[in-house]
C-alpha cells in the first residue's frame, strides 16, 4: 500500500472516534521573536499528549482480531509506545514496548499506566529485541515510523492544519525517522502545493540532512552525548518514509541543543504552551537562524508532544532567550 492523500483521508475516518482534532493556536507574542506570524499545531493536547496516537491507532485498527489476540509489540523512545499502549488497551490487546534505558521516567510510567509491558535496553538494540519478542510470541510489530499505515495516521495532522489555516506559507515539523513529516508533507503538498514544508532534526543526529544530500538513506553514528531531543533518536531515515520526504519537503535544519531549549523556553514563557524539548526544535531552528521566514508569512510549527518532567523545566532557568 502506498501513502496517498486518499489513504490519509481514510485514516482520518478510521481514527476519528479515538483522537481529537487538536487546535491550531495563533501565538501573537512570538511574532517579534521569530520574525513571522506564528501558529502552533498543539499535538501536545492530543489524548495521549503526543501526535503518535494517530499513527498507532490507525495501524492497530487495520489488524485482525487474530492478530490483536497475539499482542502488539513496538520499539519506541516513548511517545510511539504510549500511543500503542493506548490503542492496545482500547482494542483489548496486550502491548509490549521496548524502550531505551535512557528514556525519561515520565514516559516509561505513562506507558505502564496504560497496562503495557515495558522492556528497557540499549537504544541501538530496541528493534532487535522487539523482533525477537514478535518471533517468540507470534505478536505483531507496529513500527514507530517506517510503515504506510502509521504515516497515513500521522498525515492527518497535515489535513487539519491546512483546513484550519488554508493560507499557511510554511509548516515546520520535528523529524526522527520520518513518519510524521512523511505523512504531513504528503497531505500538505497535495492540498496546498504553495505551502513549504521544512524538517528539523537534532544537530547530533542529522540523518535526513545527510541522507538527502546523498540521495539515499544513510546511517549517522550515535552521538557520544545524547541530544536533549530524546524523542528524535533515529539514526537513519525509514526506507519507506524517505521517498515521500525527498519528494515533498523544501529543506531541513539540524538544530543544536541550546536552540532547542531556547525554543522550549520561548513557547513556555511567551506562548504559554508547555511542550517537550523535541517538539520545540522547529522554533529553535528559526531562533538559530537556520530557516528563512518573513514578517508577513504565516508559519505553523508542529508541537508534536508534551511529555515533560518537572526536572526538565529546571534546566530552562539558565537558558537565555
Amino acid at each position: 500500500m502506498a501513502l496517498t492523500i486518499q489513504t490519509i483521508r481514510q485514516a482520518r475516518e478510521r481514527i476519528a472516534p479515538y483522537v481529537v482534532r487538536t487546535p491550531l493556536l495563533r501565538l501573537h507574542n512570538l511574532d517579534t521573536y521569530l520574525g513571522c506570524q506564528v501558529y502552533a499545531k498543539a499535538e501536545c493536547m492530543q489524548i495521549t499528549g503526543v501526535f503518535k496516537l494517530r499513527g498507532a491507532m490507525n495501524k492497530a485498527l487495520t489488524l485482525t482480531d487474530e492478530q490483536l489476540k497475539r499482542g502488539i509489540v513496538a520499539a519506541s523512545s516513548g511517545n510511539h509506545g504510549r500511543g500503542i499502549a493506548f490503542a492496545a488497551k482500547t482494542l483489548g490487546a496486550k502491548a509490549t514496548i521496548v524502550m531505551p534505558n535512557t528514556a525519561p521516567k515520565i514516559k516509561i510510567e505513562a506507558i505502564k499506566a496504560l497496562g503495557a509491558e515495558v522492556i528497557l535496553c540499549e537504544t541501538s538494540k530496541r528493534f532487535q529485541i522487539a523482533d525477537r519478542i514478535c518471533s517468540e510470541r507470534g505478536a505483531v510489530m507496529v513500527p514507530p515510523f517506517n510503515d504506510d499505515d502509521v504515516m497515513a495516521g500521522q498525515g492527518t495532522v497535515g489535513l487539519e492544519v491546512i483546513e484550519q489555516c488554508p493560507e499557511l506559507d510554511a509548516v515546520v515539523v520535528p523529524v526522527s525517522g520520518g513518519g510524521l513529516i512523511g505523512g504531513i508533507s504528503t497531505a500538505v503538498k497535495t492540498i496546498s502545493p504553495k505551502t513549504k514544508v521544512y524538517g528539523t532534526e537534532p544537530a547530533a543526529l542529522p540523518r535526513y540532512s545527510e541522507s538527502l544530500a546523498a540521495g539515499k538513506p544513510v546511517v549517522v553514528p550515535a552521538p557520544s552525548r545524547k541530544s536533549i531531543a530524546d524523542a528524535l533518536v533515529a539514526q537513519t531515515p525509514g526506507d519507506k518514509c524517505f521517498p515521500y520526504v525527498q519528494a515533498n519537503t523544501d529543506g531541513f535544519a539540524a538544530v543544536d541543543d541550546t536552540s532547542i531549549l531556547r525554543g522550549m523556553k520561548l513557547l513556555l514563557m511567551e506562548g504559554k504552551l508547555l511542550a517537550e524539548p523535541s517538539s520545540c526544535i522547529g522554533v529553535g531552528a528559526v531562533m538559530q537562524g537556520l530557516l528563512s521566514v518573513k514578517p508577513g508569512e504565516k508559519v505553523c510549527f508542529i508541537i508534536s508532544g508534551g511529555s515533560v518532567a518537572l526536572e526538565q523545566l529546571k534546566i530552562l532557568e539558565e537558558v537565555k532567550l
